[in-house]
Order: structure tokens, then sequence, then C-alpha cells
């Protein structure tokens, strides 16, 4: 009965945060921006890295950063936020102030003078809206602005009120109560761990690490050590198992996500942390289980990972880019034994060959998207095998773009790579 209270509570308090903050969650009824949208000329030539000669195709095709993601008019959102801070670690890399400035602009777009976000309404509860505050701190860092530092205040304040499962495990989001999904790790717990990180709040790295232990707990399949999409802590979803509360597929692109997170929040946890090593134990498991999925003759992943070439299957390539991505970085930071080296390279060498194309520009180009999926919703998305196959496919997706960035960084570190 206590526990039902807390809850009812906490769901009152929540209805009221709209009162309670203010002007947080009304940036979005600022007028639209009328500016003038200008071509980004560039010269991109086969002599860079691929890094940075996707950044600048981005730059290219998007030539104001809110225009990524297909997008018709600013948006707040974790694809814009995944690109931005790739172009970032990009600049960190080349140098070079187009990339700063084009991650900038985008923040100064969605970045009020009093720091608010513009269409971002922190009572949604919407985990996916922390990961687009991830390239502010550098931007804070860099700048001084306070309208940044204040941003991410804002996103901190909406993890501190997030609602939680039983265990602790952070809602996907306030309409999908008792949910936790893959995705959702990256979306939340990188941003968490850094801002505990800068800001001097070491006690949080408990909660860190428990979202992942929970995770892992209930999503890992036992036969194949791989992580099925989505748990539902209240077992009512339709595409929930009765049973365990979980979806029934392996969904790359999730795993994915999961996986990216693992090796991004370690750049942040504290050394002696007793929970660090069980996390790294996490990362191996959970790419160890993918590398045995992995195609042999492509070294690519394919849409539902363990269905192999079953009729509707398709090699991806926003999963086959994440798993580059946190296959590499987990060797060059110390986290993955040197066996992972040669999968790394494989499923890059595959996606070089088989997912990017360049065209008489010089523009580069990410093939093979899936676009999106969820559970859930309306139209409700049942989980099924027929579903993930059934979303539609598209080129230069932001969530594949992103990690490719990621990847061609790792793999570019003290190490040449064909161009």
């Amino acid at each position: 009965m206590k526990q039902k209270e807390t809850m009812l509570s906490r769901l009152i308090i929540l209805s009221l945060f709209p009162l309670l903050l203010g002007q947080v969650g009304c940036a979005n009824s600022q007028p639209k921006m009328q500016e003038a949208i200008k071509a980004i000329t560039v010269d991109i030539s086969d002599e860079l890295p691929w890094s940075e000669r996707m950044a600048l195709s981005i730059m290219k095709r998007c030539p104001e950063a809110w225009m990524n993601d297909f997008s018709e008019e600013p948006r707040w959102s974790y694809t814009h936020g995944l690109v931005m801070l790739s172009i970032q670690k990009t600049w960190e890399a080349a140098h070079k102030d187009i990339y700063f400035d084009y991650a900038k602009s985008y923040a100064d777009t969605m970045i009020l003078a009093d720091g608010a976000i513009r269409d971002y309404q922190i009572d949604e509860f919407n985990i996916d809206h922390i990961n687009p505050g991830r390239f502010l701190f550098l931007l804070y860092e860099k700048t001084g602005q306070n309208k940044y530092r204040k941003a991410l205040a804002t996103l901190k304040r909406q993890l501190d009120w997030q609602p939680r499962n039983k265990d602790g495990g952070f809602w996907h989001k306030l309409r999908y109560p008792w949910q936790m999904w893959l995705d959702g790790l990256y979306m939340g717990s990188p941003f968490y761990s850094e801002y505990a990180s800068r800001y001097n709040e070491p006690e949080r790295f408990d909660d860190i690490a428990n979202q992942f232990i929970l995770m892992e707990k209930h999503a890992r399949d036992p036969q194949t050590g791989l992580l099925y999409h989505g748990w539902d802590q209240s077992k009512v979803q339709r595409w929930s198992d009765p049973e365990t509360g979980l979806s029934p597929h392996f969904w790359g692109r999730a795993v994915g996500w999961y996986a990216m997170a693992v090796v991004d929040v370690l750049d942040f946890f504290p050394e002696n942390h007793a929970q660090r090593n069980e996390l790294i134990a996490i990362l191996n498991r959970t790419l160890d289980a993918v590398a045995k999925v992995q195609d042999e003759e492509t070294g690519l992943w394919y849409q539902v990972l363990d269905q192999g070439n079953r009729e509707g299957n398709y090699l991806e390539s926003t999963a086959s880019c994440m798993f580059a991505y946190a296959m590499i970085k987990g060797v060059n930071e110390g986290y993955l034994d040197n066996r992972f080296r040669a999968i790394a390279e494989k499923s890059y060498a595959g996606i070089l060959k088989h997912f990017i194309k360049v065209d008489d520009t010089g523009e580069v180009h990410l093939e093979k998207c899936c676009a999106v999926a969820g559970l859930g919703g309306n139209p409700y998305r049942d989980g099924s095998y027929e579903y993930y196959i059934s979303e539609p496919v598209r080129d230069n997706d932001p969530k594949g773009m992103g990690p490719f960035i990621l990847a061609s960084l790792e793999f570019e570190r003290g190490s040449s790579v064909e161009h």
C-alpha cells in the first residue's frame, strides 16, 4: 500500500510540472524561425578521412543544422543530438572550426537566451529528450555561455523526476509506463554520467550502473546472450510476454544503442567505482553475443539479429555502424580484448563496401537504414518479426551517419584506414 501511495503522489507531482517550472516547457511556443538558408559549399576531398567526409556531406545536405533528420522545422531530438555530438568530436580530432560552428548553430537555434529549450516539454518525461543535451557540455566549457548551463540543468532536472519502475529503472516515457527499452539506456545514461562527472555528483554512479544491470538482468536471453528490445515490468502490453514482460525479438539497433551506451558511460565512470568492472563485463557479454550473429560473408548485422537470411530480413546499416563503433572503441579503451579488433575491422570494411556510396560530387551517402522502430503506441507496434521487417528503409538516416562518424574517428585514432 505504501508503494502505491508513493507512486500516486509522484504522478500527481509530475502532473504539476508545467506549473512548477514556468517557461521551461513552453519554449516551443516561440515563433518559427525565419532564417535564410545558406548553402554550404565544401570540397569533400577523397584525401580526407571518412569522419570528415561524412561530416561535410551532412553539412552540405543540411546547411542549417536543424534540417537534419529530414526536418522541416527546428526540433529538439536525439537524432540531431547524435549528429551534433559526432560532428563536435570531428572538430576535436580535426581542429577545424567549421565543425564546432555547425554543432553550435543547432544549439543556438534550440537554446534561448534564458536557457529555455525550444520544442521541449519536461512534463512528457521522454528520456529521448535527454540525449541531445550531451553536446552542450563542451559548448559550455568552450564558450562559457550560461544559457547552455541552464539547459543542462533543465535536462538533469528531468532525470531527477523521471518516473521509475519498482527496481529504480527509468520509464522510457511517461506515456510508456513501467517500460524500459534498450534504446533508453543510450538516451539517458551517457548524459547522466557526464553530468555527474563534471558537476561532482559521484553518488549518481550507483544509479547509473543500476540502469544497465537491471536491463541486462531482465532482457538478456540465456541461450544466445542477446538482449530483447523492451521489458514491461507490468506485463500488460500486448507485445510483452505474460511471464517475463519481454518483447519477442532481438532488434539490431536497440542492441546497438545499448552497446554504445555502455562504452560511452565508461568514459566518465570512476576508476574505483565498485560497479565499473561489472559494466565492462556487460559490454563483453553483449558484444560477444553480437559477434556470434555477425554475417560471415559481409561482416554486417541483420535487422533482426538472430534471423539471418529469413525471408524479409536484411543487412541493416545503423546497427552495423553502432556495433563497429562500440567494438573498436571498446578495444581502444582496453574494455575488450584484441580479438574484437578483427571483428570490428571486418564490420567497418563491410560498411564501406556495402552501405557507403560516394556520388560524383564527392558527397558520401549511407544506404539501407531502418528509418524507425518501436513498441506499442498508435498505430500499435507489436514487436513481431513481421513488424520489424516492415518499417521503412531509407538512406542517410542520422541514426546511422552519427555512429559511422564515431566509428570512423575510433578507427582513425593512431592508425591509418583506407579512405
